[in-house]
């Protein structure tokens, strides 16, 4: 007996230990995909930086810059897209299997679409458009804040992001039963993007509401948005499903996420918004906005606030990307990158304006001594913040409000913030969507605040569980968890764990080598006799100042470098390739990246303005695009380039002259300016080329060589 017994002491000790080390690999691969993930929409703001870079310095002429990029961004859609009854052109040939809708929509219709989605079929073109109108003209007649009440219904569903996961939504509907007078849903927010579903996931969600206006909710989320959309795959998504007429579903799809209500209040306690709240957050300001006009009243900012009086405007390196020096500019907390908010870019030139131009703009309100020009700028500011703070900012643990520095927009904000808001407006709790969360909800601030996540497996089968939250007259959630599954079910806990360490492990290989260039110089500095090795704590130091990933670089080492014989980091051995031994390219000098580290760091940003200059989105640039983009450019410039020097220089990227540019031969354009760059800098008395910092150092270099 004693002998069992010490027996099965020592299995379960060995049995805790080893889940305990399965968990914390659970939990650094989650930080890293989170981590990632976030590092990404740093890139997507600091891309609009560029933008704004562009309109602030390299731009002068009078009221002129937000035109320009507004041209370049806005799609180009035929006049007939105006008409009410547009749809109606459009021939739908009797070959067409899929469903055919009848308007107003019938249970029978989106059983129809239902059954479609699940055969694999596609929407005809004809009742996406029309789908589109009567949902654009529905929500144009809906509230800012929506306001429910549990007294018409049993229950209300709410659901978070699903980001295009139509297995996700179709396995809410099989377990919860679908949108009815009996089933209440609002689903907050973040329906594009990331997953393959997305105009199946949306058509759904719309198709529902134009059935159930009174029993089906949706707000807004930040993927509900143009800029977004090219660099996360709504707008591939549409274009490659609908090749004749992906260019007009784009833009009504623009229109209508820029309707999409903001909020959503049941029973006058429980707030619902997508993102969070900052300490600026003033919802009855949020129900006077006219949010269908703030699109367009962004025509109407002025490219440059006015100055006061005597004071100079800041040099020109202030706008930088990357320089943020506090005197000029606005904090994050202040001014989010509010590009992210927009369908076009109007907006742009407000992302790095100099704060004092805000506070006279400010003062000029408050005193009364203002123009008509200022009071609507002043005015439709603060209505993008108060929007961007809602779809962007995250919860914190510390009391306070400040810059949401791992997203790059919108806020942290603290227990004291949300008890503020709460006991301001008569409320008990918040419910917000924005983060993925291991177990698909979250509880923070003291229960006070609910995170729901619906996408399930969203970083990697079997990362984790969505989830949904049903609210009753007691207001009491109730959380249902569930994981779309076809294959994690055949594989153990360890299994699962191992394939998203993996997975993890190689998105995070990818983010060394990408920067590979700076952690070299940072590693250097330690190194000062270049014996290739650094210490555990100096090797972890320069990850985290260069990378700015929060991650546990010390028990992640082991998987990422080798240690030498005197227990020092063999630097270099991070920049193997994900075969064992195989080492990348070495870098061109000491300390300044290759041209396949560049490429590759910058490949989504050049993607995203290949597809801006690909106006009709076919996946191609036509001679006549690329025209029309440098006629913008070189008249912005003030640069005089006539039509044939702009056809030459087309003709010279369009390598195997089938009369247009695809992306490989725009990437390869790229990489004949990058080599003859590299040329300028090693030439002597030659002035090096432009660089910016970050993201916009590709298309700085394109800008200046061109």
């Amino acid at each position: 007996f004693y002998f069992a017994m010490k027996a099965a002491v020592l299995i379960q000790r060995w049995y805790r230990r080893y889940m305990a080390r399965l968990e914390m690999r659970r939990r650094y691969t989650w930080n890293i995909f989170q981590s990632i993930e976030y590092a990404g929409e740093q890139d997507q703001l600091q891309l609009s930086s560029f933008f704004s870079f562009m309109l602030d310095n390299f731009t002068q002429l009078s009221g002129n810059g937000p035109d320009l990029i507004s041209q370049l961004l806005d799609p180009v859609v035929d006049p007939w897209l105006d008409r009410e009854t547009c749809y109606n052109l459009i021939h739908v040939p009797e070959s067409y299997i899929g469903p055919r809708l009848s308007f107003p929509l019938s249970v029978s219709d989106t059983n129809a679409l239902l059954s479609a989605f699940k055969e694999q079929q596609t929407l005809h073109a004809r009742y996406v458009l029309q789908l589109l109108y009567e949902t654009k003209k529905l929500l144009k007649q809906m509230p800012n804040i929506v306001h429910l009440s549990t007294s018409y219904a049993k229950e209300i569903t709410i659901c978070g992001d699903l980001h295009g996961r139509l297995d996700d939504l179709l396995l809410i509907f099989y377990k919860n039963g679908l949108p009815s007078a009996e089933t209440q849903y609002v689903f907050n927010g973040d329906f594009v993007d990331r997953g393959k579903k997305s105009i199946e996931v949306v058509i759904l969600l719309f198709a529902y509401l134009l059935l159930y206006p009174d029993y089906m909710h949706l707000n807004r989320g930040n993927h509900e948005d143009h800029i977004m959309n090219l660099r996360y795959g709504f707008t591939k998504e549409v274009m490659l499903k609908y090749k004749t007429h992906g260019c007009e579903i784009l833009q009504l799809f623009q229109d209508v996420f820029s309707l999409l209500p903001l909020a959503t209040v049941i029973d006058g306690k429980i707030l619902i918004v997508h993102g969070g709240i900052s300490d600026q957050t003033d919802l009855d300001f949020l129900s006077s906005i006219e949010r269908h006009k703030v699109s367009a009243e962004r025509k109407a900012l002025p490219p440059f606030l006015p100055l006061p009086p005597h004071h100079p405007r800041p040099p020109l390196h202030s706008a930088l990307p990357g320089h943020h020096p506090s005197s000029h500019l606005i904090p994050a907390c202040l001014l989010p990158a509010c590009l992210t908010l927009s369908m076009s870019s109007r907006c742009l030139s407000w992302t790095r304006y100099p704060l004092f131009h805000l506070l006279h703009l400010h003062n000029m309100n408050r005193n009364g001594n203002r123009s008509e020009e200022c009071s609507s700028s002043y005015s439709t500011l603060l209505c993008l913040l108060q929007i961007v703070d809602i779809l962007w900012s995250d919860p914190k643990t510390q009391d306070g409000c400040s810059p949401n520095t791992f997203r790059g927009g919108g806020c942290y904000f603290g227990p004291d913030v949300t008890q503020k808001l709460l006991l301001q407006h008569g409320l008990q709790l918040l419910i917000r969507s924005h983060e993925c969360k291991q177990e698909g909800y979250e509880l923070c601030h003291d229960g006070k605040v609910i995170t729901i996540f619906s996408a399930s497996n969203y970083y990697e089968e079997g990362s984790n569980r969505g989830a949904y939250v049903k609210l009753g007259r007691e207001l009491v959630p109730r959380f249902y968890q569930y994981q779309v599954s076809r294959t994690t079910r055949k594989l153990t806990l360890t299994q699962r764990v191992r394939a998203a360490e993996g997975s993890a492990l190689r998105a995070l290989k990818e983010k060394l080598f990408a920067h590979r260039a700076e952690l070299i110089a940072g590693f250097q500095q330690y190194d000062q006799n270049n014996t290739g090795c650094v210490s555990v704590s100096e090797w972890a130091l320069v990850l985290e100042a260069v990378l700015r990933l929060d991650l546990p670089w010390r028990t992640l080492r082991p998987h990422l470098t080798r240690l030498a014989r005197d227990g020092s980091v063999e630097y270099q051995s991070c920049f193997e390739d994900m075969g064992p031994g195989t080492p990348l390219p070495q870098v061109r000098g000491e300390n300044s990246p290759n041209l396949a580290e560049t490429l590759f760091r910058y490949r989504t940003d050049i993607e995203i303005i290949f597809n801006i200059m690909d106006k009709d989105h076919s996946g191609l640039i036509s001679i006549e695009e690329f025209r029309h983009t440098w006629r913008l450019f070189s008249a912005h410039l003030g640069v005089d380039i006539d039509d044939r020097a702009i056809d030459d220089l087309a003709r010279s990227i369009d390598f195997n002259k089938d009369g247009s540019i695809d992306f490989t031969e725009f990437l390869e354009a790229f990489r004949s300016l990058y080599v003859y760059c590299s040329g300028l800098t090693a030439c002597p008395g030659c002035t090096p080329p432009l660089t910016v910092p970050h993201s916009s150092t590709p298309v700085a270099l394109s800008g200046q060589a061109v």
